[in-house]
């Protein structure tokens, strides 16, 4: 749809009234240095939750200002997500629970568990250090920049607290602004479910904005979504086609009927710390094909799917996909991957994925029943893609349920390739650490000598605490891969792996 950018309709779309509302909802402190522009030492912005949004009833969430500001209780919104029976093939989706709020300084969070029992309390990612204090059912910890976060009470998967933080915004758009479409406190629908952005246009969502559409970017430039609402439901979160110059920052996807987010033949995109939660089949996250320059940046991603794709051609799209970056990262995969790479592309007409930076990820969890599909980085090129010049550093992976650490495939899969990828090459993986016990060995699979893997470099490989190295104290008939339970097959050359030492000296030399 064209959506008309009159004033009238720009504050009909915003709803003074339920704005107004909403306003009030701030703390008073909050809402006077919003105005005056002045920044407070301090400051705590909470939203309401809409009536006609589910909430979940596991967790009772209050926060302040530490050390002794006001309580104030958090609603609790209800994301969904899903697991897969590895006998049947069926899902089962389950209802979780997450909270979000934006502040300034630091602030204390206390979270109840209403179902009692509770015997233990983790607050993830583990690299973050926060140790809960918990007393009976009830823990509390101290968040000192935004950030965000899962409680887990006695490791229950599902039945989990999601907190999303934001920093407070200062200088929010205003609703009369004839470059924004504005939409405030409350739940609002559009014509069709689609809202097409022209260029030069901001979709804003204020915070408690819920907007049950897809955002639609399609041959546009300078275009944005911003805001501390949510998009619920609706046929995909964003889709962007065509278009380049866009900026998508802060939003919270949930529920979508679809991806949260599809990139297709776009330039110069820019992913700041949206948030996605998704529960239904092929519920991937964001999904990039044949487009270059696009960045996702403190992006926390839970899915029932991929969390991040990267193809060449698919559908109506066509292209080398180039300089792909996913940094600053926290994932939880469902089901399949954290990251896949190179699965649909063009045997016709080959196309490459090349210049990928993956760097500063925590991975939470991934699990996934089949062969085929597991990795918490999975490089798996069919469709005569060849991928190159990768790079993966600073990546902290937690133990997860089901699955591999990392998977290199150079694949023919039947039921989604119409050929064999063309290869891998040069991949460079610096300080990529593992924790657990429930990992399955990490497979490196050439598919001949024609469609190889070639060039792949581990500096700084952390398993357990241990750091796999060529050097390495073992038999002298044994690969460096038999240490840890990993494969590669004979179609995969110059394989390394280097502690930190050595790789500075041989480029030294």
């Amino acid at each position: 749809m064209n959506t008309p950018l009159s004033r009238r309709t720009a504050l009909q779309a915003a709803g003074a009234t339920a704005l107004a509302a909403g306003l009030t909802n701030l703390t008073a402190t909050a809402a006077r240095a919003d105005e005056s522009g002045r920044h407070a030492a301090r400051k705590l912005v909470t939203y309401p939750r809409p009536s006609s949004m589910p909430t979940n009833t596991s967790f009772k969430v209050r926060v302040r200002t530490a050390p002794d500001g006001d309580w104030q209780t958090l609603d609790i919104w209800r994301p969904q997500l899903e697991e897969i029976n590895p006998t049947t093939g069926s899902g089962k989706v389950y209802n979780t629970s997450m909270v979000y709020f934006d502040f300034q300084g630091s602030v204390e969070i206390e979270v109840t568990y209403l179902k009692g029992g509770t015997t233990k309390a983790r607050v993830r990612p583990d690299a973050l250090g926060i140790t809960p204090e918990l007393g009976g059912d009830t823990l509390v910890f101290t968040l000192d920049e935004p950030c965000d976060v899962v409680v887990q009470i006695n490791d229950e998967i599902f039945d989990a607290l999601h907190v999303i933080t934001n920093h407070v915004d200062c200088n929010p758009p205003s609703a009369d602004d004839p470059d924004v479409i504005y939409f405030g406190p409350g739940d609002h629908t559009v014509s069709g479910n689609i809202l097409t952005v022209p260029s030069g246009k901001t979709v804003y969502l204020a915070g408690g904005a819920v907007l049950r559409a897809q955002v639609f970017f399609k041959d546009v430039e300078k275009a944005a979504l911003k805001g501390h609402g949510m998009l619920y439901a609706g046929p995909g979160g964003v889709l962007c086609e065509g278009s380049k110059n866009i900026r998508v920052q802060d939003v919270i996807i949930m529920n979508p009927n679809g991806y949260a987010g599809t990139f297709g033949e776009s330039e110069n995109i820019h992913v700041k710390k949206a948030r996605s939660f998704s529960s239904k089949g092929n519920g991937d996250g964001f999904d990039v094909f044949s487009s270059s320059r696009i960045v996702f940046d403190g992006c926390f991603m839970r899915n029932s799917d991929d969390c991040f794709a990267i193809y060449t051609h698919r559908w109506d799209y066509y292209g080398d996909t180039r300089d792909i970056t996913i940094q600053n990262c926290t994932l939880w995969a469902d089901v399949a991957h954290p990251i896949n790479v190179g699965t649909h592309g063009n045997t016709d007409a080959p196309e490459v994925i090349e210049n990928l930076v993956i760097r500063n990820l925590d991975i939470l969890d991934h699990r996934e029943p089949q062969m085929n599909y597991q990795g918490c980085i999975a490089l798996n090129p069919g469709d005569a893609n060849l991928i190159k010049n990768v790079r993966i550093e600073d990546v902290r992976i937690e133990d997860f349920r089901w699955g591999q650490v990392i998977y290199m495939k150079v694949m023919y899969n039947p039921k989604y390739n119409t050929g064999i990828g063309r290869g891998i090459e040069n991949v460079y993986v610096k300080n990529l650490s593992y924790t657990g016990t429930h990992a399955n060995p990490s497979m490196f699979l050439g598919y001949d000598a024609d469609h190889a893997i070639k060039n792949v470099t581990f500096e700084n490989l952390v398993i357990n605490g241990v750091v796999i190295a060529d050097s390495m104290k073992k038999p002298s008939w044994y690969y460096t891969t038999d240490a840890i339970q990993w494969f590669y097959n004979e179609h995969v050359t110059n394989l390394k792996f280097l502690t930190t030492a050595e790789a500075e000296a041989a480029t030294a030399s």
